[in-house]
């Protein structure tokens, strides 16, 4: 009979090795470079060094890749900071360690102060020491690195919330018979907020206004005219101009204020009566409005496309009007919520599926209240498959 075999359990697999540190050391003096590689072997530290003998050498190499250079300060090609300089034009934040002779430490103080990490005093220096101020100069460039993303993350934040207030306000309705509720999201989770706005006011007579917009682009530019847009539709609602009159006006706006020819912007402005039983569409090349009245959800489209803003000079926008039940919910929106994809094939979303799925949350008891618009923004990236491509903006209104 066989002897069973004992099982022995599988060693531990060896732990990886830290990554060697990158050195481009830039010393035309073969003793001194020799030295240099010494003493970082003497110290244990895994380091992979790169050596050339002058600044043109130097900046020959790809400097992205080096986490740090030792620069000797004599080279025969450049003297003094000359050499600093020219290597930290190639690459700003390269973390630079600069060697100095005996009898020239003033040097290496004015290199740190002209952006070196540090300097050494060739001769001062042992191989624990030279080991120890390559790993500073490292980690101070990776610390420098993630202060200034912070900082980035910080202004955009900053920037998104002036661009938020300006773009996305809270609606000046007094009804208590009305609930408004709004959602944006940027197009595949930009930082920056686009060129989307919407509002709405409530005017002395008692009739709401309610505008959603779409700039075209992308990017401060597409926000700023944004801004300025609903600025000035608000500004002209609360001024009292009659809303036959606010698109042609908002028309001379985007032609002052655009900063290119080419943009243009799509708008939806509806006029809801003071007594709340009918109201009026004006449509700028923008998708039609949805109207929830009971089961049925109606699009409200007139027989033509009026022209975007900032397209024709001589454009019109006329009213559609449209009769309201005593309960009704519209649904306000951009093309960003419409066009996401709905599987791994060629179809979107569209304004049919759109009605669809505002259809099965209405059923399911979900109202303005209950976050139904972040809720459809949501379902239509699942259906994407990830972050819609396009900014999203969409408005509620609904009559309880």
């Amino acid at each position: 009979m066989s002897r069973p075999e004992t099982a022995h359990p599988a060693p531990d697999p060896p732990a990886a090795a830290a990554s060697p540190i990158r050195i481009l050391l830039v010393e035309d003096d073969d003793g001194d470079a020799l030295l240099v590689e010494e003493l970082l072997a003497i110290s244990g530290a895994q380091t992979d060094i790169v050596r050339a003998q002058t600044l043109s050498e130097a900046r020959a190499e790809e400097l992205e890749r080096f986490d740090c250079v030792l620069l000797d300060l004599d080279l025969p090609d450049a003297r003094g900071l000359a050499a600093l300089h020219r290597l930290k034009a190639d690459l700003s934040d390269l973390a630079v360690l600069v060697l100095t002779g005996l009898d020239d430490e003033r040097r290496g103080i004015a290199a740190v102060a002209a952006g070196a990490q540090d300097y050494l005093v060739k001769g001062q220096i042992d191989g624990q020491g030279l080991a120890r101020a390559v790993r500073y100069a490292v980690e101070r460039r990776r610390a420098d690195e993630a202060r200034q993303q912070l900082e980035v993350a910080r202004l955009h934040a900053e920037e998104n919330a002036r661009l938020e207030r300006g773009l996305l306000p809270a609606p000046l309705v007094r009804d208590p018979g009305l609930l408004l509720s709004a959602h944006y999201r940027p197009g595949r989770r930009r930082a920056l907020l686009g060129g989307d706005f919407y509002d709405a006011v409530e005017d002395a007579s008692g009739a709401v206004h309610a505008v959603i917009g779409d700039v075209s682009g992308h990017g401060p530019d597409a926000a700023a005219l944004g801004v300025c847009l609903r600025i000035a539709w608000r500004t002209l609602v609360l001024g009292g101009r009659d809303a036959d009159e606010l698109l042609s006006t908002l028309q001379v706006v985007h032609g002052h204020e655009r900063h290119f020819a080419w943009m243009f912007t799509t708008l939806c402005m509806v006029t809801i009566a003071a007594d709340r039983r009918s109201l009026s569409v004006r449509r700028a090349g923008h998708p039609a409005p949805l109207l929830i009245a009971g089961a049925e959800i109606a699009r409200l489209e007139g027989e033509r496309a009026d022209p975007p803003l900032g397209v024709l000079d001589e454009a019109g926008w006329e009213p559609r009007r449209h009769p309201l039940p005593e309960r009704w919910s519209l649904l306000l929106y951009t093309d960003g919520l419409i066009e996401g994809r709905t599987g791994a094939g060629p179809a979107r979303l569209g304004e049919a599926g759109l009605a669809r799925m505002l259809r099965d949350e209405l059923d399911r008891g979900r109202d303005g209240a209950g976050g139904l618009v972040a809720t459809l923004v949501e379902r239509a990236e699942d259906l994407n498959g990830g972050p819609l491509l396009d900014d999203v903006a969409a408005l509620l209104v609904q009559r309880r």
